[in-house]
């Protein structure tokens, strides 16, 4: 399974980036697909994620109502719309896959960075 993200970059306060993240490899709906992030110093932590087959979402509360997290299964494909960015947001953001079935194998991209700054 190999997941390649897209999207990151330099943004002022209050902008907007999407993350996109393509999974090749694996059937992508067979998957559960999320975002995490980790800010220089700090652990990795969950941002979004998406449960399969049911489409269940969840957000890290930092992150509710301004971050989205989306599929589009014909691409396989998974977003992280994030709008109203502060520089808290500021960090690497990674793709994570996980087979729903056993052995539940897990599946990282290589991140992308995210930079909220003036």
């Amino acid at each position: 399974v190999q997941l390649v993200e897209s999207g990151g970059g330099l943004v002022q306060p209050g902008g907007s980036l999407r993350l996109s993240c393509v999974v090749s490899g694996f059937t992508f709906g067979n998957l559960h697909m999320s975002w995490h992030r980790q800010a220089p110093g700090k652990e990795r932590e969950l941002v979004a994620v998406i449960w399969r087959p049911s489409g269940w979402v969840n957000y890290a509360d930092s992150v509710k109502g301004r971050f989205t997290i989306s599929t589009d299964n014909a691409r396989n494909t998974v977003y992280l719309q994030m709008n109203s960015l502060n520089p808290e947001d500021t960090a690497v953001y990674y793709c994570k896959a996980q087979r729903i079935t056993w052995p539940q194998s897990e599946y990282w991209g290589q991140g992308t960075q995210v930079t909220v700054a003036s």
